[in-house]
């Protein structure tokens, strides 16, 4: 790894009775795309607020470009750009003041590059800010983020609420910044989300972190759903032992099938094609769900089911 432009140690936060993250520790690399994955209410925001410095560490040590997260936030927030997950701004406010705002906040920023962040993202900036839909106000936060071109960004669920070209958009915007050698740290729960821009992931799970690794290592636990309709009973048999079949489960008195898969569904549409199929459709579900159905189903610890060592 090159130089880290975010480290964690032993990170740890609890409010009172209640989890929040225990810990944690962390390296990201100067110019990469980190996915930081886990269920909701994992600890993907608590360790966000952190590094932020709008919580205090009960226990551990963060550093942004080396410098001290808490000890050194001005300077910290100086090279950051940064999307809560819930963003709170004035509701009186049109989109363009609340960027011009923060544009004068930043001493300034390019207005050319500005004007096509709103551009790309088709964002009316003449409406106030209460007027605009959830996706929109997510617009609003994602152009200020990126529009001074910050060494780093770290997003909150960026995508909350955005359509799917609006996402295509922000996946570029994202791999552009990679290009020009800068960082992204972007939590989520949605697994595909984080295979389309990141390099290395981390997994969060009840506030510790169990996995680090390459994007290839999700296929440890990536699993996805395909439901197959018949025109008649099928045996569930020539699904069972196909590769990439984990399970199999019969519906409808046998002319439907669940298939629980892992890895590439070659084999299962050659051998659906044997069939008179009326209908195949393939759900992939959230991270949350991948870990309440793979994870907790076993039984198995969340380090021994995750391969942490």
């Amino acid at each position: 790894m090159t130089n880290p432009i975010i480290q964690i140690k032993g990170l740890t936060k609890s409010y009172g009775g209640k989890r929040g993250i225990v810990d944690v520790s962390l390296d990201v690399a100067e110019g990469e795309v980190f996915g930081f994955l886990g269920p909701n209410g994992a600890g993907k925001t608590t360790t966000i607020r952190l590094l932020m410095a709008l919580l205090h560490a009960d226990a551990g040590s963060a550093r942004i470009a080396g410098l001290d997260c808490w000890q050194q936030s001005v300077d910290v927030k100086r090279l950051i750009g940064y999307v809560p997950g819930e963003p709170s701004l004035d509701p009186n406010l049109t989109g363009g003041q609340i960027l011009d705002y923060f544009a004068h906040l930043r001493g300034g920023v390019d207005r050319a590059y500005l004007k096509t962040l709103i551009e790309r993202l088709d964002l009316d900036p003449n409406r106030k800010f209460r007027q605009y839909s959830t996706g929109n106000k997510r617009k609003v936060v994602l152009i200020q983020a990126f529009m001074h071109r910050p060494r780093l960004l770290i997003l909150d669920e960026p995508t909350s609420g955005l359509d799917p070209l609006n996402q295509q958009e922000f996946d570029g915007m994202v791999q552009e910044a990679r290009d020009e050698g800068r960082t992204a740290f972007l939590s989520s729960h949605v697994l595909s989300e984080v295979e389309k821009t990141c390099s290395r992931v981390g997994i969060i799970r009840e506030g510790r972190l169990v996995k680090v690794g390459d994007i290839a290592d999700l296929k440890d636990i990536k699993r996805y759903e395909i439901t197959i309709s018949f025109a008649r009973p099928v045996p569930a048999s020539a699904f069972a032992k196909l590769d990439g079949v984990v399970d199999v489960e019969t519906l409808n008195n046998g002319s439907a099938v669940r298939l629980a898969m892992q890895g590439a569904a070659d084999a299962v549409i050659k051998a659906a094609a044997q069939y008179p199929v009326v209908s195949l459709t393939s759900y992939e579900p959230s991270l949350e769900d991948v870990f309440l159905r793979f994870y907790e189903s076993d039984g198995q610890a969340p380090r021994e089911a995750a391969g942490v060592a």
